[in-house]
């Protein structure tokens, strides 16, 4: 099955800009075009697309994509890319939960200060 660039981009969350953007830069290599010239992408292009999605939104720069999709790395190299990547989340994760951490207390103490209000009232 063959998706257009409108489903894709409705499939994958990216604009129809990005998914140009994409494969003008080399980031997704060439797609498959119909007789008249219309972009077909398989389900194969959209598994690599949220992939690349899942890296961007992670935080790896469009020229650390580049460099690891367009096969010029060794496994060994997308394998350390891959390990940083990772790495970045786990300590983004860390970030967050200790951000929702400090709004826990917060709500703590201003259910608190409800309570006590109240209990005078």
């Amino acid at each position: 099955m063959y998706y257009t660039i409108g489903q894709v981009a409705d499939l994958t969350g990216l604009s129809i800009h990005t998914l140009r953007y994409y494969e003008k830069e080399g980031i997704m290599p060439a797609v498959t075009r119909n007789e008249s010239g219309i972009r077909m992408y398989s389900s194969k292009d959209i598994e690599a697309l949220e992939f690349i999605g899942c890296l961007r939104a992670t935080g790896m720069s469009i020229s650390d994509i580049k460099h690891f999709v367009q096969g010029s790395t060794s496994i060994d190299q997308r394998l350390v890319m891959l390990q940083k990547q990772k790495d970045n989340v786990t300590a983004q994760i860390d970030r967050l939960l200790s951000f929702q951490a400090m709004i826990d207390r917060k709500i703590d103490i201003y259910s608190s200060m409800r309570l006590a209000e109240e209990k005078t009232s």
